[in-house]
């Protein structure tokens, strides 16, 4: 057994554990379902003024993933500053809840394989906050550079994993560079930047220390649980890098490599792989 196979054994929630959870669990719903719903009836307006461009739902989202991190007793830590100019943000991939806290600290797209759509109230969500959906297939490359390119020519930010999985939150994998290529497009490539972002886990006092991470076969619905009923103490650390431009950087594998190099500097296992 690996990290990969998701070998950590969920720990007993105890009745503290239970306390918390019964009334966490409401107050997430209420917050993530009543701002969705909000949001659905925004964009019924948003939509035909400004099309792709969206000047206020994602400040909806923000408060929604700011709020949930607090219900789940996690504190955000944010360092440093999302980009203003053109391009695409990279993390690190640790664990579901990376979509909260990207989200609380910039107004961001991500890019998601396309099963999480498919994913009941996560997947809902998703779709509503404009997430990009993609095939991770060599056949389907071209069309889902064109819907990068689509994107980033709307002005968006988009937020993609090149790692293409998450891991334990105790290391850093490779990155791969197959979505570096949409940024070298020709009318692109001289006006965009990569910003890379380290995001790392705290476990609460007294549990694993992969406590937050949610990888390989781990179930979803065991994970969402032990969250709600977390000891309180837990924390995310979000580091925000100096934007790497594209030009600069010449080719996607070199851009890949300084984007890497950038999230282990502010890791703590950022050595591991």
């Amino acid at each position: 057994m690996t990290w990969q196979d998701g070998d950590m054994a969920f720990a007993p929630i105890g009745w503290r554990g239970w306390m918390r959870l019964i009334w966490r669990a409401p107050l997430l719903l209420l917050i993530n379902f009543g701002c969705l719903a909000l949001l659905c009836l925004v964009r019924l307006v948003e939509r035909p003024l400004f099309d792709l461009r969206r000047p206020i739902t994602p400040w909806i989202t923000q408060f929604v993933c700011i709020s949930s991190l607090w219900t789940m007793g996690i504190r955000l830590r944010r360092h440093g500053r999302a980009m203003e100019e053109r391009g695409a943000i990279v993390a690190n991939h640790a664990s579901w809840l990376d979509i909260y806290t990207l989200n609380a600290c910039a107004r961001i797209y991500f890019v998601s394989k396309a099963e999480v759509a498919r994913w009941p109230g996560i997947g809902w969500l998703a779709r509503a906050t404009g997430t990009v959906f993609i095939n991770r297939r060599g056949a389907e490359a071209r069309a889902q550079q064109h819907l990068f390119e689509e994107r980033l020519r709307a002005g968006h930010h988009l937020l993609f994993f090149p790692e293409g999985t998450s891991t334990d939150g105790r290391r850093i994998i490779p990155f791969k560079s197959t979505l570096f290529a949409a940024f070298f497009a020709e009318d692109l490539k001289d006006d965009m930047a990569i910003q890379p972002v380290t995001v790392a886990y705290h476990a609460p006092p007294g549990t694993d220390p992969r406590f937050h991470g949610w990888w390989g076969g781990m179930p979803f619905g065991p994970h969402m649980k032990q969250m709600l009923a977390a000891p309180p103490g837990g924390a995310v650390d979000v580091t925000f890098h100096d934007p790497i431009p594209v030009a600069e950087a010449g080719n996607r594998k070199v851009l890949t490599q300084r984007a890497e190099a950038a999230v282990r500097s502010a890791h703590p296992c950022g050595t591991l792989t």
